[in-house]
């Protein structure tokens, strides 16, 4: 299943994307037994909500699915509901992994001249929830904050069944579903002040969605084709398969001592070939299109505007 938000009124409304469109779940779970049992009302209902409630909501959100009259009835009016990341604010920021790629990290040697090991351990930082925008929304380019702005396609990880020292043999089992972040970095920024932070978690720098697929629909996500564009130009290509960190270890190694939570999303780091590393490098300008594509996941597209 396809799962996202809509923007109605000024809130979030969990919504579930067929082939026939886009369906509101506040509408077409209003009568399910488990919103009783977990005391949500439906008419506030949230996609967060449905994650944390486990495995009664899939079970309810899969028989809805198979159910295309009351699919129908549920379809938002024409021009109502603007399509959102599908989780505008998670419980935490947003966990990102960096130099998770061989050929990334090679890629950075070489464009700094210098000589770097592979880690040992993931190397974790965060993206804050102001940084999260939906596909179609526009990142923001403000040259007077940064004039290096620059892509990084990502697989993402959403928590479905929290918890705390999660062993690896477990961790796949604690996924609720998949989605797509683009890890927008002002590469100037992230130089200035010597750490990840201030440079990755500028307003916009999170593009997520389209939706989350169920992890139901990945049977292992360390075998999908990534890939990003720039203006249908093909700039990063290659497999989940090659993370030097995959997702079990990572889950082991971010839950040990601290506690994840349902809807908490971790980015699994980039691939090789972003713009600060291309002779001559290449940042993003304004009215440039990005589009990335993840096999099985979908596809996130943003386009970069320039402020005033």
């Amino acid at each position: 299943m396809k799962l996202g938000s809509c923007l109605r009124g000024g809130r979030p409304v969990p919504v579930l994307f067929t082939d026939d469109g886009v369906h509101d779940l506040q509408v077409a779970l209003a009568d399910a037994a488990f919103l009783e049992r977990e005391g949500l009302a439906p008419q506030r209902l949230s996609l967060l909500d449905l994650i944390a409630a486990g495995d009664a909501a899939l079970a309810a959100l899969r028989t809805l699915a198979a159910d295309p009259s009351r699919l129908a009835r549920a379809r938002p009016a024409a021009g109502e509901g603007r399509v959102i990341a599908p989780l505008p604010r998670p419980p935490k920021n947003v966990f990102c992994l960096g130099r998770n790629y061989a050929e990334h990290i090679q890629e950075d040697n070489v464009s700094r001249d210098q000589k770097t090991e592979l880690p040992k351990y993931p190397q974790f930082f965060t993206k804050p929830h102001t940084a999260i925008v939906g596909d179609g929304a526009d990142i923001r380019y403000d040259e007077r904050v940064t004039r290096r702005l620059d892509y990084e396609v990502e697989l993402a990880a959403v928590i479905g069944r929290g918890g705390r020292d999660i062993a690896a043999a477990d961790a796949l089992g604690h996924v609720f579903g998949y989605t797509i972040v683009n890890d927008i970095t002002a590469r100037d920024l992230q130089r200035r002040h010597d750490q990840w932070f201030k440079g990755k978690g500028l307003d916009t720098s999170c593009p997520m969605g389209p939706w989350i697929v169920t992890a139901d629909e990945i049977p292992d996500p360390h075998a999908l084709r990534i890939q990003l564009s720039v203006n249908g130009e093909a700039r990063q290509d290659a497999s989940t398969g090659d993370m030097i960190f995959r997702l079990p270890e990572t889950i082991e190694s971010l839950s040990a001592g601290l506690t994840l939570e349902p809807g908490d999303v971790i980015a699994t780091g980039t691939p090789s070939g972003v713009g600060y590393a291309m002779d001559p490098r290449r940042f993003l300008a304004d009215g440039d299109v990005i589009e990335c594509r993840i096999e099985g996941v979908g596809v996130l597209r943003n386009t970069v505007r320039a402020t005033a």
